[in-house]
């Protein structure tokens, strides 16, 4: 007989499987995103991770390294090219030009959604990976833009961190586009100098400034103590909002090629983890993809891998604790009918219950609460049923009390 070869149990390269204890997180971050884009306003929506490849190569929506080099897109049973789509500002332009006469406007949608990049997987860089994206759309406004920063910021306090803990990057593309005319940049030059300006930070010391000059742009045009009027009007509106740990940065400009205004990066005020937390900007242009219409928008997002280094950096990780809890273990399988009856009493109560089936012994059962994170346990045998009282065991501190069987839900709904 030939012995057959196993599967692999690893998931495909650059993404990942989620655990209980892992998913855990996932939900509590995107409850904390739901929670924060609510509170100012902001409605989710969604959209299909299925896109016509064309979407991501019109000239406009995304940039040529993502949409040559870093998208999954393949051809389908109909003849169709589709991708798996990589980001969320073109689907959504899509979704409200789609509409764009019955919406009202200013409009503020908010989605949490998984996306694709075929990218070497890195630290906080993966293949599959989610991301909170909330947009306005229908202002011009520098409040708009302001918002959506201090939305940012507030999703960071929400996550536990302190205003200490991160700094907000503000960078204007109006900045450097007259910055281009104005030294009369060629578009191949005009993309160097974005480049170079996007990868300062990881650029060896005095390299940047070399760079510079073979553009023939002076390292002193491009000074953070030079803030535009743009820049300078939003942090005067978010210093007044309470959001102080925001500067003016030239080197943030954002890869994408539609933004068109006021740009931003959040990140880590520890020198050890330089990757983005959260960004955007403003990108007024975007709905010429679909028609005629002008429609102004500015948007962020926000993603679930470096955001999860950040807090586990800083140890705001929550502890992980399992919904349900309490478990009901029997000291025989004939008393799996007692048990679910006393489940069924907590449950109606909105007490979340589980119950062993009786096929281990009792002491393997409580082992496997205690494996599972349930906090709180009750044995059901023969004597408690008679006796209709039940030791109800603290499987962290070990601490025992006994109640009635009426009086099982009241407690744990206390605890």
């Amino acid at each position: 007989m030939v012995k057959r070869e196993k599967l692999s149990v690893e998931p495909y390269k650059g993404v990942r499987d989620f655990y209980p204890k892992e998913f855990a997180f996932m939900h509590y971050l995107m409850a904390t995103w739901r929670a924060v884009c609510e509170r100012y306003g902001y409605v989710e929506y969604s959209a299909s991770i299925l896109e016509p490849a064309e979407l991501y190569r019109a000239k406009g929506a995304a940039n040529e390294e993502l949409s040559n080099e870093q998208t999954y897109t393949f051809v389908d049973r109909g003849e169709r090219e589709v991708t798996l789509r990589p980001e969320m500002t073109p689907s959504v332009a899509r979704l409200v030009a789609g509409k764009y006469r019955e919406l009202a406007y200013p409009l503020r949608w908010y989605s949490v959604q998984n996306f694709f990049r075929y990218e070497r997987p890195q630290h906080g860089r993966l293949r599959e990976f989610w991301q909170l994206n909330f947009d306005i759309f229908g202002s011009r406004s520098r409040v708009a833009d302001a918002e959506v920063i201090e939305l940012s910021y507030a999703m960071m306090l929400a996550l536990g961190a302190t205003e200490n803990d991160f700094v907000i990057k503000v960078g204007s593309r109006n900045f450097l586009d007259a910055l281009v005319r104005e030294l009369k940049l060629d578009e191949p030059a005009a993309k160097k100098l974005r480049m170079f300006l996007d990868r300062r930070a990881k650029m060896p010391h005095g390299e940047f400034e070399r760079e510079l000059a073979d553009l023939g742009v002076a390292a002193e045009l491009i000074s953070p103590e030079k803030v535009p009027g743009d820049v300078a009007e939003i942090l005067s509106i978010l210093k007044d909002r309470g959001v102080t740990n925001a500067v003016f940065d030239p080197s943030i400009v954002r890869g994408f090629d539609y933004y068109s205004g006021v740009v931003f990066e959040l990140f880590d005020t520890d020198p050890a983890n330089p990757r983005s937390l959260c960004g955007g900007g403003r990108y007024d242009n975007i709905l010429d993809l679909f028609c005629d219409d002008k429609l102004p928008a500015v948007g962020a997002a926000a993603g679930d891998a470096t955001l999860q280094h950040f807090l586990s950096s800083r140890g705001l990780l929550p502890e992980y604790m399992p919904p349900t809890k309490v478990y009901l273990a029997v000291t025989s399988p004939s008393l799996v009918k007692e048990a679910a009856a006393i489940a069924d009493e907590l449950r109606k109560k909105n007490v979340a219950t589980a119950i062993d089936f009786g096929e281990k012994k009792l002491g393997d059962q409580i082992k496997a609460a205690a494996k599972h994170g349930i906090p709180y346990l009750v044995v059901i045998g023969d004597n408690e049923l008679q006796s209709g009282e039940f030791v109800v065991r603290d499987l962290m501190t070990g601490k025992e009390e006994r109640r009635s069987r009426a009086e099982l839900s009241s407690l744990f709904l206390t605890l």
